[in-house]
C-alpha cells in the first residue's frame, strides 16, 4: 500500500481562508455568528442566526466564460482549490492535467437559487429564469465538476454528496483512491454555500439554535444550556499525494493521512447512533495501526444538537475513554454542512503543527447526559501529540473518521 501525505491546503471560512488568520480567531474565542435580518422575513422561520463568509473578490482570470456553470458553492470551491494548488507547489504542474491527479469533492446540494429557479417553473408555469447552465449550478456534484473542468483534471472524479460527511467523505476515499495506486494525487474536500432552504431543514425538526438576540453566545457544542445548530458556509480543499512523489518534487508536506473509516447505522435517518459512531472511529485506528492511547486529539462533529451530542460523546468515550481531548470547531463558524469536513480536518492538522488546540467556546457547564470528556473549554490548550482523529457524522446514518499523523521525517 502507498502511503498518502497532505502537500496543500486552503479554504474559504466565515473565520479567515489561510491558517494564520484561523489561528488568530480561534485564539481570539469569538465566534463568526452574526443575525440574517432578512431570514426574520420567512414566515415560519425560526432561526435567524449564521455565519456566512465574507465577500470575496473573484481574480481577473475569473471571467464570465470560465464562471457562468458556478453558483456561489463552486466558485468557493474552485477558488480553496486554486489556493491548494499553490501551496502545494503544483501551479501549472503538469501532473494536474495529466491524468495522475484526481478529484474527491462534495457538498449537501449545488446552489439553491438555481432549485428555486426550477421550482418557479412548476409553481408559476414558466421556464423564465431556467437557461442552459440552471442544472449545472444546481447539481450536487457542481463543485467537483466545476474543479475538474476549470483546471483541466482528468484523472477519476469521485463526487461525494453525503450531507455533513461530503468533505470528509472526499478526504477519506481520496486517500483510498492514492493508497492503491489508483491514482499519484487527488484534490480532496467539500463545499457549501449558505441559504435559508438548508436552515429550514433543520428548523423544521426544531434543530436550530433561535438566540438571535445574543449570536455571539451560540452555537454552544456539548453545553446543558446549549440550544441547537447554527448553519455556516465555506470551502476547503487539501491536495493529498502519494509519499515518494512528494518526496521527489520536494513538496512541503503537512501531515500524513494513515487512517480513515466510514460505516452506516442502518437504524434511523435523523437520529445518530453511538455504536456505529464508536466502530467507525475504531475502523479508522485499525486501519491506521494504532492505538487509541496514541491518539491525543479528537476535532469533534459536535453540531450543538441535544441527540447528536450526547450520541457523539458516548461513542467517543466508549472508544477513548475520560481522558480524551475533545472540542467543536463549530462553535467558530457554526455548521458548514458539506465543508464541514474538509475544513475541520484542516484545522485539526494545522492544529497538531502548532501544538496548540482551539477550545469549544461557549461551553461552559458540559450536558450531564453528554458522556465525560475532557472537554476543551475557555483558553485554548497546548497539546504535544503526533496523531490526532476528525470525526463527522450524517444525517442517513453516515459516519466518517480520518486519522493524521504529524510529519517528521
Amino acid at each position: 500500500m502507498k502511503r498518502v501525505v497532505v502537500t496543500g491546503a486552503s479554504a474559504i471560512s466565515a473565520i479567515g481562508n489561510d491558517w494564520a488568520t484561523v489561528r488568530r480567531h480561534l485564539a481570539s474565542g469569538r465566534n463568526a455568528v452574526v443575525r440574517m435580518p432578512e431570514w426574520g422575513e420567512i414566515r415560519g422561520l425560526n432561526t435567524q442566526l449564521a455565519a456566512p463568509v465574507p465577500p470575496f473578490t473573484l481574480p481577473p482570470h475569473y471571467t464570465r466564460k470560465r464562471t457562468r456553470t458556478m453558483g456561489r458553492v463552486s466558485l468557493m470551491a474552485v477558488l480553496a482549490t486554486e489556493a491548494a494548488l499553490a501551496d502545494a507547489g503544483l501551479t501549472g504542474h503538469p501532473l494536474v492535467t495529466g491524468g495522475q491527479m484526481g478529484i474527491a469533492y462534495g457538498s449537501s446540494t449545488g446552489t439553491p437559487s438555481a432549485v428555486q429557479d426550477f421550482a418557479r417553473m412548476m409553481s408559476e408555469r414558466t421556464t423564465e429564469g431556467v437557461n442552459g447552465t440552471t442544472y449545472i449550478r444546481m447539481m450536487p456534484h457542481t463543485a467537483a465538476v466545476n474543479i475538474g473542468v476549470f483546471f483541466g483534471v482528468k484523472g477519476r472524479i469521485l463526487t461525494t454528496s453525503s450531507a455533513c460527511t461530503s468533505g470528509s467523505h472526499g478526504i477519506g476515499y481520496a486517500y483510498e483512491m492514492i493508497r492503491m495506486g489508483r491514482q499519484v494525487a487527488m484534490l480532496a474536500g467539500g463545499a457549501e454555500e449558505l441559504d435559508a432552504t438548508e436552515a429550514a431543514v433543520f428548523d423544521t425538526l426544531f434543530a436550530t439554535s433561535t438566540r438571535n438576540d445574543s449570536p455571539e453566545a451560540t452555537p454552544r457544542p456539548f453545553d446543558a444550556g446549549r440550544d441547537g445548530l447554527v448553519l455556516g458556509e465555506g470551502a476547503c480543499t487539501l491536495v493529498l499525494e502519494e509519499l515518494e512523489h512528494a518526496r521527489q518534487r520536494g513538496a512541503p508536506i503537512l501531515a500524513e493521512v494513515v487512517g480513515y473509516g466510514t460505516n452506516s447505522d442502518g437504524v434511523h435517518v435523523t437520529q445518530a447512533h453511538t455504536g456505529t459512531m464508536a466502530l467507525a472511529m475504531r475502523m479508522a485506528l485499525d486501519d491506521a495501526g494504532l492505538v487509541p492511547e496514541q491518539i491525543g486529539y479528537v476535532n469533534a462533529h459536535g453540531t450543538a444538537t441535544e441527540q447528536g451530542d450526547i450520541a457523539e460523546s458516548h461513542a467517543t468515550h466508549a472508544v477513548f475513554g475520560s481522558r480524551m481531548p475533545i472540542s467543536s470547531l463549530k462553535s467558530y463558524l457554526g455548521h458548514t454542512l458539506g465543508a464541514c469536513g474538509a475544513l475541520e480536518a484542516w484545522m485539526t492538522i494545522e492544529m497538531m503543527r502548532d501544538g496548540w488546540f482551539a477550545p469549544t467556546i461557549n461551553l461552559e457547564s458540559p450536558d450531564p447526559r453528554c458522556a465525560q470528556l475532557d472537554y476543551i473549554m475557555g483558553d485554548g490548550r497546548h497539546i504535544d501529540t503526533g496523531c490526532v482523529m476528525s470525526n463527522n457524522f450524517a444525517f442517513g446514518g453516515i459516519n466518517t473518521s480520518l486519522v493524521f499523523r504529524r510529519w517528521n521525517d
